[in-house]
């Protein structure tokens, strides 16, 4: 028996319990009372409207299922977002689906409902997925106008998008299954189609109140934008469904005739299993953070058959590159080997730190994935490029420079996913959300700043006492540091966990190691709906 690996596993096994409860909580929306006002109005809740609208016998993967989490607590919360995201598969066509969460502040938009609603739409753009809005929402979240109505990446972004969506052929099909107000019923009507729900859907650009202040009109809402109005008088809806259930079956067959694709052409053969039990990784990932592994015996659980073929050894080995499959589509993996290890000059090198020779070898691999039309899978496990006079001097900043312009500048599809450290700028080099990966998740053991919090912590201090100083006050005793280290240390630690960095949309979402292969497969399915139209260029490259 191995008890540091049944540790680790029951540690690991701990951290996806902790997500899995967090997701039953946040999968609740507003709670019960409000879930059963929308029940009482004849609604399927949102949850219920995507499960019922998507194949059952297909994989679902959800997109910022803990953003908002921790946020807007003076405001109630706003869990999820407000909207559930996710890519999923509707008459077998793989397609992004957004849909809001009526029971969350009545489908207001809080500033993160808007990022979200981007990012579903960055998704559906990069891939050029169709795209199914599900609507039901008051519109924006008055209290919090200033956060969300004028800027570039706000509310208006969305119906920009709509539009440039519409000119670049990407399918847009909207329900109107709820209320729909104001600068949110451009949102239905910039799409290919829209239909309305009768008796619940309603869209107009100012209810019966605001009209009859405005104007002194006195009119309800059902006249003033109801399904029979748009459908029979205005035309602005081109279907009207007697219920929820009948306008998702609606889009059902609708996207059951649309046609077929432009592939990318990715790679793919018949998928085989890991060799090796996935299961393993808990109990091969480390308890904590500054533990070395062998980021290999992740890999090969990670690979259909566990075949790698990787490229340069032993050289650079403080990031492992290689060729492999999942789910039978090619891969090419770059990762931080989390082991110390002898360079061929016979130098040690620590585990997640990211020397010269490493990152010029992943710049070429990189460079030679591109070449070869193969997506790239990053599994970040850093703590940043090497430091000190000998790094200095032998060019890290070039080579790390070099590395980062690689990533910049790929054109076939990045997922990336943060299995421990990721700091600095060891983020930016391993594809961080900053490179645009196609998609970013974090295992629940991740760690994302932009360095380790012991010293992050330290550094905060000697800041903290010095700004002590200068007010004159007295030298801090060593009791006091260490009560200001702790404090420091917990909040700087607190912003660290990718619970996070999920609520806040850094990443799409956290995941059980397991799920990291069905990730891939649908990353790369969605990636194949884009062919590549974008040379490959590096630009200008130091040496």
């Amino acid at each position: 028996m191995d008890i540091e690996f049944n540790k680790n596993e029951d540690i690991n096994k701990q951290l996806v319990y902790d997500v899995t409860t967090r997701l039953k909580k946040i999968y609740l929306g507003g709670g019960e009372k409000a879930a059963a006002k929308q029940k009482e109005k004849g609604k399927m809740l949102a949850r219920e409207r995507v499960a019922y609208l998507i194949d059952k016998d297909k994989p679902w993967l959800e997109i910022g299922a803990f953003a908002g989490e921790g946020l807007y607590a003076e405001h109630g919360g706003c869990p999820s977002g407000g909207v559930i995201c996710g890519i999923g598969y509707v008459s077998g066509r793989q397609c992004v689906i957004v849909a809001n969460d009526a029971t969350v502040k009545a489908g207001a938009w809080f500033p993160i409902t808007a990022k979200k609603n981007l990012r579903a739409q960055e998704i559906s753009m990069e891939n050029k997925l169709p795209i199914i809005y599900l609507v039901d929402s008051a519109g924006v979240y008055l209290p919090l106008q200033d956060e969300i109505f004028p800027d570039k990446e706000h509310f208006g972004r969305i119906f920009r998008n709509n539009a440039i969506m519409s000119g670049m052929g990407i399918i847009q099909i909207s329900a109107i299954m709820g209320s729909c107000v104001a600068g949110g019923a451009y949102l239905p009507i910039m799409s290919d189609e829209a239909m309305i729900v009768e008796g619940t859907g309603s869209v107009f650009l100012a209810g019966s109140y605001l009209v009859k202040s405005a104007i002194g009109e006195d009119i309800d809402n059902e006249s003033l934008g109801g399904a029979k109005m748009h459908c029979e008088i205005s035309g602005v809806t081109d279907y009207k469904q007697p219920n929820d259930q009948a306008c998702l079956d609606s889009i059902r067959n609708i996207l059951s005739m649309i046609g077929d694709y432009n592939k990318a052409g990715f790679d793919r053969i018949e998928p085989i299993q890991p060799k090796l039990d996935p299961k393993d990784i808990y109990g091969i990932l480390p308890d904590a953070r500054d533990k070395p592994y062998d980021m290999r015996d992740i890999i090969l659980r990670l690979l259909d058959d566990s075949e790698f073929e990787e490229y340069k050894t032993e050289y650079g080995q403080s990031i492992i590159c290689g060729l492999g499959r999942v789910d039978g589509w090619a891969v090419g993996i770059v990762a931080n080997q989390r082991k110390v290890v002898k360079s061929g000059k016979k130098e040690m090198q620590f585990g997640g730190v990211i020397y010269s020779d490493s990152a010029d070898k992943a710049t070429r691999f990189i460079m030679n994935c591109n070449q070869k039309k193969i997506p790239l899978v990053f599994l970040q496990d850093v703590t940043g490029f090497m430091v000190g006079s000998r790094s200095e001097q032998g060019g890290i900043i070039k080579d790390g420079a070099k590395m980062v312009n690689a990533v910049a500048n790929s054109v076939v599809p990045k997922f990336t996913f943060v299995i421990g450290n990721s700091y600095g700028a060891g983020n930016y080099a391993m594809c961080g959300k900053a490179y645009d990966p196609r998609l970013i998740y974090a295992w629940p053991s991740a760690k994302i700043a932009v360095m380790g919090g012991s010293q992050a912590a330290k550094t905060l201090l000697q800041i903290q006492a010095a700004g002590l100083k200068a007010k004159g006050e007295e030298i801090i005793t060593p009791e006091r540091e260490a009560e200001l280290l702790k404090e420091i240390s917990d909040r700087y630690d607190a912003q660290t966990t990718p619970y996070y960095a999920a609520s806040r949309l850094w990443v799409d979402g956290i995941i059980d190691p397991l799920e990291t292969r069905k990730v891939i497969s649908m990353g790369i399915e969605a990636a194949n709906h884009a062919p590549i139209e974008k040379a490959f260029n590096v630009g200008i490259i130091q040496t």
